[in-house]
């Protein structure tokens, strides 16, 4: 026997509804109703993380333009400014594994705040630092506090992310990070009028303001979230059984190599060679670049939770290989800016989904530390050894077979999830 539906709803919907259920039992019809499911929103745990993560991104984005000129100052040749740099990277990639160990004892919240009064304090012994030794070994120890707080933020983003707004969720995260990339070094480079060491200072009082913000907004949800502890954490092993678990740590490694290593280092030499006398092309070139992933991660997210992970991260890494294929087919700036902005697009299409694709991997129930840490040390990993190497083989052949061995390493992330499930039909 039919029934209308009991439920107060005073909306044109409910009525209209309730008009068809009664012209139905007139004419001796059985109704069929459909309750259609509440949408799913994004969690404010989300929100908090996010908001944290824009002071993250601003802050780092402060010294990139500076740390450079700021470690000449005590009178070292370019491979020493070099060393500082690469610092942060490999002081990161060696602890991961502990980091991520921790993340699983300790919790994510613990480990994020702890780890962004690490890299705050620092950043403010940076600014105070007597010697370029003092200078490495506190620049170094930054890389321990983001590696501790980036896992966290990581797991944290797996956890509160409904699977079916992950890829959505992944591409706000990495947006904001691009509004640091692209807002941060421009603000740096105005503070740095005021002393070359105000934008470190500025660096860490952001850290600081992001450490309260996860700190005291998210004690509930910690709350919440203690019945997840009752699953055990995933271990590497297992997660290491998985093809796309093995195709996302190939992943990690071309997109440290090519789109975070070799875009840095490699693309700004190519164009200085083009045009010599003009340092702010270079710049240009790589802001560019930033655009045309701004572009893809408009709808990037929304698009693998419709789709899946694998067609995003497949159609991305194809895009950003044919980009790195313009660069080593061309001598004119124009084209530049072209392949620029190709490759830009590709990374902006993988990079959400490969990030959502790790989620799924890991899921909302458990806690992921060690899985996330061997990708973060995949990454970390290319972003060191694709300037290196990719330098040598500019220096050996020439740029067109640099940009060649970027291109192939693309591809083999390519090849790698070509056989491996999509890990959107896990949930």
């Amino acid at each position: 026997m039919s029934s209308i539906n009991p439920r107060p709803d005073n909306s044109p919907e409910s009525h209209e509804a309730q008009r068809a259920q009664l012209e139905s039992l007139e004419t001796g019809q059985i109704p069929i109703i459909f309750d259609a499911k509440p949408a799913v929103r994004i969690p404010a745990e989300i929100w908090v993380l996010l908001s944290a993560t824009f002071f993250v991104a601003i802050g780092f984005g402060l010294i990139v333009p500076v740390l450079p000129q700021y470690t000449k100052t005590f009178g070292v040749d370019e491979l020493l400014v070099g060393v500082v740099v690469s610092a942060f990277a490999f002081m990161r990639l060696i602890t991961s594994p502990i980091a991520g160990r921790l993340t699983d004892r300790f919790g994510e919240r613990t480990m994020y705040s702890l780890g962004m009064v690490i890299v705050a304090a620092s950043s403010f012994a940076t600014a105070m630092a007597g010697s370029y030794t003092q200078l490495l070994i506190f620049r170094g120890l930054g890389g321990v506090g983001s590696v501790m707080f980036t896992l966290a933020a990581a797991s944290m983003v797996v956890k509160y992310s409904p699977p079916q707004l992950r890829g959505r969720v992944s591409s706000m995260w990495a947006g904001m990070f691009l509004i640091g990339g692209i807002s941060g070094p421009f603000i740096g480079g105005l503070l740095a009028e005021l002393g070359i060491t105000v934008p470190f200072v500025a660096y860490g009082f952001a850290l600081l303001v992001a450490s309260a913000i996860v700190a005291f907004a998210l004690r509930g949800a910690h709350e919440r979230g203690a019945k997840d502890k009752a699953a055990p954490p995933m271990k590497f092993r297992e997660a290491l059984q998985l093809p796309a678990y093995r195709a996302t740590l190939i992943f990690g490694l071309a997109n440290g190599w090519a789109v975070m290593g070799m875009r840095v280092a490699v693309v700004p030499l190519f164009v200085a060679s083009l045009v010599p006398d003009e340092p702010w092309v270079a710049g240009t070139v790589v802001a560019v670049g930033a655009m045309g992933n701004v572009f893809a991660l408009q709808w990037a997210g929304r698009a693998s939770d419709r789709l899946g992970r694998r067609p995003l991260i497949i159609a991305g890494l194809a895009v950003a290989a044919a980009g790195f294929v313009m660069y080593a087919l061309t001598s004119e700036l124009w084209f530049v800016f072209v392949a620029s902005v190709v490759a830009g697009f590709g990374s902006g299409l993988a990079a959400p989904a490969e990030q959502a694709a790790l989620g799924d991997i890991i899921g909302r129930e458990r806690s992921g530390g060690r899985v996330l840490a061997a990708f973060q040390m995949s990454q970390d990993a290319g972003q060191i050894l694709g300037p290196i190497v990719a330098g040598w083989v500019v220096t050996m052949f020439g740029f067109s077979w640099s940009f060649a061995m970027g291109a192939a390493i693309l591809l083999m992330a390519l090849l790698a999830w070509v056989p491996a499930p999509d890990t959107l039909k896990r949930h």
